[in-house]
């Protein structure tokens, strides 16, 4: 059995897609923390199979938007003095900001690189964003 420390003050990401973690971890800018941070892959679970888990051992202002866009089926765990004092269930946000780039070359986000990517969820029961200018599909496998 893997044991995992557990941690005094931070945030736990669980319930991550298997494999997603390194993605999540890039991301949201782990790499850059000065702080502990544990990626846990391919834990066994009873709801999904297998699940990745993400600890870090310190208070960071997560984009909880991502998170959502990537997989709404994460939690997010805020840890003070040992105990889990909030347990926040992500959901698909109604609407993205440079989370993810507009495929489309003809969109005017192609031409105007300093335009904001922005994409309304159009579709919540299948997850499909589309670009607010050209209305083409996003890609949610491949966040920037």
């Amino acid at each position: 059995m893997l044991s995992i420390d557990s941690i005094e003050k931070g945030v736990v990401i669980d319930h991550i897609k298997a494999g997603k973690s390194m993605e999540i971890y890039h991301y949201l800018g782990l790499d850059k923390l000065d702080c502990s941070v544990a990626i846990i892959k391919n834990v066994k679970s009873g709801k999904m199979g297998k699940k990745d888990i993400i600890k870090i051992e310190d208070r960071v202002d997560t984009d909880l938007d991502m998170l959502g866009f990537i997989d709404p089926n994460i939690t997010v765990n805020i840890i003070e003095n040992g105990e889990k004092i909030e347990k926040k269930k992500i959901t698909l946000p109604k609407r993205v900001v440079n989370i993810v780039k507009c495929k489309n070359p003809r969109c005017i986000t192609s031409v105007e690189q300093e335009l904001p990517h922005v994409f309304n969820l159009t579709d919540a029961e299948r997850g499909v964003y589309r670009c607010v200018y050209c209305e083409q599909e996003a890609d949610n496998t491949n966040p920037q």
